[in-house]
Parts: C-alpha cells; structure tokens; sequence
C-alpha cells in the first residue's frame, strides 16, 4: 500500500491561482453539469450493481452515483479479481470517472487495484477536479499495478471544495487492469457514509494474500528545494549581480551575470517529482532575469562545441509539462563538454534517480568553477563573444536519506549519505563519475561556497569533511 499526499493546489478552493509547479489543466473528455450532482460525505463504492458489458464508452449508474467508463467495463469473469462478484476492468488507456462531486473535507481515498487473469502489469493515475470536470489535476505518483492479488493504494490529505475523481490506465499496454473497492472517507481509516448494500472496506490486516499488510509511514511531498541552505547568501537584488538569487518552484540558483551562468543550483528530488512527461527540449532565455542583465540565449552556444548542459536535469522534473519546460531556461545551462555531459554527468543522474526509485529522496546542490574547458571543437575559455565563461570544473554535492520528514533533523543525526564529485570539463574526462568523489570541503575551498549551512556548525564539519567510499551499483 503506498501513501502519497493530496498536492495542495488541488485541496485549495479551485479560486486560488495555480502556479507552474503543479501537474498542467487537461480538459473533461464531457461537458460538466452546471449543477452537479453531489455524493454523500464520504462514500464506497463497489462496483457490486453496475452492468455494464462492453467496453463501449458509456455512463453507468452505480450505487454511488453515475460513473463515466471509457474503454472499460465491468467484469464478473474468473479472470476478474475482486472482492464480490464484479470489478472494473480497463484495457488500453482506459478511464473511470465520477459524473458527480465528492463534498469537501474529505482526507483519505482508497483504491483497490490488481492486474486482470494474468496480464503484464499495468500503470495508473489518480486524476482530481475541484471545478465540476471542467479541469483535472493529477493526485499523487503514477502507480504500478501487477499481480493477481488486490492491493490498496491510499492518498492522504484534505480538501476543502468538492472532489470529482478519474482514474486513467496511462501505459496503453496490453495488458488490462482491475479496479474494485473505491473508498472516500473525511476520517482517515475511516469511511463515514457507507451506501446501502456495501461492505466495510477490509483492514490491512484482512487484505488478501500477497497485498501489503500495512500502510508506508511516509507521505510523499515535495520539499524546499533550498532546504540545505543558501550557500552564498544570493539575494534579488540588482547591488549583487554576480550573486543574483532566481527563485523557481522547481528549484532555486545563484545567477553570475558576469559568466552568463549559475554559481549554484540548488532542488529537491524524489517521487513527487518524477512523473511521465515527456522531455520538452524548448531552451529559452529566462524571463524571469532583469532586463539589467544581459540574456543568454540558445544561439549563444552554437558552433562552441560545448552541450548546453543542465544544471537541475530534465529528468529530475517529469510531473507535468510546465516542470519540465522549466529545465530548459538558460539560467539552468553551462557550457558543458560533451564526454562529461552525456557520459559522466548522465551517468550521475541516472544514478541518483536510481536511488530515489528505491525509497530515498536527495537534496542536490550543483555548480562550475573556474576558466576555461575543452569541448568538440577544442579548448574555449568564452562564449557568445566572451558574454558567457566555460568552467573547468563541473560539481555536485548530493544529501541522500530515506523519504520521511523532519530531514536536517535526520541527516544531523547521521541518517543520510553525503557524496560529492568535482569533475574536469573536458572531453577526456572518465565515465565513471565515482573516481572524482570529493569531500564537501574540498569543493567549498575551490568555490567559496558555504554548502549545507542550514545545519549546525559542528555536523557540518562533521559531515563536510568526509570523501563518500560507498557501494554506486
């Protein structure tokens, strides 16, 4: 069973402005009723009345309310795994909607899924509206479902305007997908209004075999991704302008307009992060730079022989389009030789996303020092007539530690792997980012920087001091 948080902008009163870090507005596949229906304040719904045969798109009226399938239907076979007599089944990419709200306050949702016979597994996505259908949001991380047995997913949080709920089959594979019990309730672990004929929704602890027997005891969110400190003290104002401080809802860096690139970049990385958008490619000045500076631009680094390469990778951004696109501003690029960018740095950030894969969650810290690198076309010291510097150096200072909360709590008390790399910007540069793992000292000395400063001074020097020797595969 996995636990996620409900985002908040989709908790909000769907009056409050939405910013670009939160998943993008896709349209209702109907029209929404000017006057929805509403659902009673908390519900469970079993598919245990609907009828429907075919996967035909149609409304179907169940014991909640009436719910919109497309490209689904609802299974009695042997094959169907389910609690009762019938299931939802969905094939392809598949969609179960609610054609009425959900009132406000609601703080936990549960949804039982497994794969159909003995299908491959699937990938799933718990949709949200707070405006009637007119606009969804996504809730929480795509799910991976296979198996024979039913598992339950729960999202946690509250809301405070009525709920509409979509479930889409997002893989488009071949094989097909269960939904059985869907459980609303404004109490956590408990569904405060049960329609007439159901059952309670079973505890952990009766779930079938093979499902997980207890909840995660951790909530997914995203984190400050300046949590670990402001390390050169970088503020908005025009007095700094080799220290100017750009503060984005994907991640937050320290502008040099003198080298035309970051001193640092600074995010926050783990599930709640990672998603399915696809790469957008779209390099753009930064709007958000004050015209006193001058602005880079994609064509700055043509015919250099250096990759415009990612400070916070596109990768590390993958909920939606707008946090995706947000990679691709040039405040976020350095010239970045094409060995270290696509062998050795893509090395590092597949790794790290590796970890976060398996549980953990990783502040990230990142920056370039010195004069001059060698890329394709040969040694640079300057770009776009001497507008933007090429480093010597490309770093990054990685905290890895379990997801949880409480983090400068956790990691100051010893709970997170401190890795470091400080690597050549150049062609010739090893592919195995593990042989250039520093110490965070070594890197403050080269920089100047004060990294990690939200934690006390004696973990720091602690910390600070040490060069990571830990397992990488």
């Amino acid at each position: 069973m996995r636990l996620f948080l409900l985002p908040a902008a989709l908790l909000l009163s769907a009056a409050t402005p939405a910013c670009s870090s939160q998943p993008a507005e896709t349209s209702a596949s109907s029209p929404a009723a000017e006057q929805p229906a509403q659902a009673p304040a908390g519900l469970r719904e079993t598919f245990e009345q609907g009828q429907k045969a075919s996967y035909a798109e149609a409304d179907e009226a169940l014991a909640s309310g009436s719910w919109h399938f497309t490209d689904a239907l609802i299974g009695s076979s042997e094959q169907d795994h389910k609690r009762g007599q019938r299931a939802v089944r969905l094939r392809g990419q598949g969609r179960l909607r609610m054609n009425f709200d959900a009132p406000a306050g609601l703080r936990q949702l549960q949804v039982s899924a497994a794969a159909y016979g003995s299908d491959a597994a699937s990938t799933w996505e718990l949709w949200g509206s707070v405006d009637g259908g007119r606009t969804y949001r996504r809730i929480g991380q795509p799910v991976r479902t296979q198996g024979p047995r039913l598992v339950v997913t729960t999202f946690e949080g509250s809301t405070s305007t009525p709920l509409r709920l979509e479930i889409r089959k997002t893989d488009g594979g071949s094989g097909r997908l269960n939904i059985d019990d869907i459980v609303l309730s404004s109490a956590a672990g408990t569904a405060s209004t049960v329609a007439p004929g159901t059952r309670p929704a079973p505890a952990a602890s009766s779930l079938p075999a093979g499902a997980t027997a207890r909840a995660e005891a951790v909530v997914t969110r995203r984190d400050d991704n300046l949590a670990l400190g402001n390390p050169s003290g970088a503020t908005a104002s025009l007095s700094t302008p080799t220290n100017y401080l750009l503060a984005k809802p994907q991640y937050t860096l320290s502008y040099n307009a003198q080298r035309g690139t970051p001193n640092w970049v600074s995010w926050h990385l783990n599930r709640a992060w990672m998603g399915s958008a696809p790469r957008q490619d779209d390099f753009r000045p930064d709007p958000a730079l004050p015209r006193e500076f001058y602005q880079v631009t994609p064509r700055s680094y043509s015919g250099s022989g250096f990759d415009r390469g990612h400070n916070c990778p596109s990768a590390d951004r993958t909920t939606d389009l707008d946090d995706n696109s947000s990679t691709f501003l040039m405040t976020n690029m350095i010239p970045q030789a094409g060995a270290n960018n696509q062998r050795t740095w893509s090395g590092l950030e597949e790794w790290t996303r590796t970890q976060v894969e398996r549980g953990q969650e990783v502040y990230v810290v990142m920056g370039c020092y010195g004069k001059g690198g060698t890329g394709t076309a040969g040694p640079r010291t300057t770009l776009d007539n001497g507008r933007v510097m090429v480093p010597a150096r490309v770093w990054k200072v990685m905290v890895i530690l379990p997801e949880g909360s409480n983090d400068l709590q956790r990691i100051a008390a010893g709970q997170a792997r401190i890795l470091a790399v400080d690597t050549p910007n150049d062609q010739q540069v090893n592919p195995d980012w593990s042989r250039y793992r520093v110490s965070v000292d070594a890197i403050e000395a080269a920089t100047g920087l004060d990294l990690l400063s939200a934690l006390p001074r004696p973990v720091q020097e602690q910390l600070e001091s040490r060069v990571d020797t830990g397992a990488i595969r």
